[in-house]
């Protein structure tokens, strides 16, 4: 995951993902065109995505043909997701709070709250 997260930092990179997405396939001098760095540079940053596993390449006749390979991001985006809701105490005060706006909603309609019986000797 930190070899994906380090390989995504780089605008340039990040911008080569969303042109492999649009595009699905795209050879090395397609990207290189839409950028105004110079080839060895989007080669290289070609090489980290592939390291990382963002990017597969395919050699068709002289070409080399790039597509992205999104699987490499579910864990990242799965570890982000975590950010995104309530864990631990935080799930259960809210729990709390939505039981208690409830009992008092109930108690101004006038109906009584439901209790659960209590089974003692």
């Amino acid at each position: 995951m930190d070899e994906v997260a380090a390989a995504i930092a780089d605008p340039v990179r990040r911008r080569i993902l969303e042109l492999l997405r649009d595009d699905a396939r795209l050879s090395a001098g397609q990207l290189a065109e839409r950028f105004e760095i110079s080839r060895p540079a989007v080669s290289r940053h070609l090489r980290v995505l592939r390291e990382s596993g963002l990017v597969r390449d395919e050699l068709v006749g002289r070409q080399r043909i790039y597509r992205l390979d999104a699987s490499g991001l579910v864990p990242l985006v799965h570890w982000l997701a975590g950010f995104d809701r309530p864990a631990g105490w935080e799930h259960h005060l809210d729990a709390l709070e939505t039981e208690v706006y409830r009992a008092r909603r109930e108690r101004r309609a006038g109906r009584p709250t439901e209790r659960p019986e209590e089974h003692t000797a």
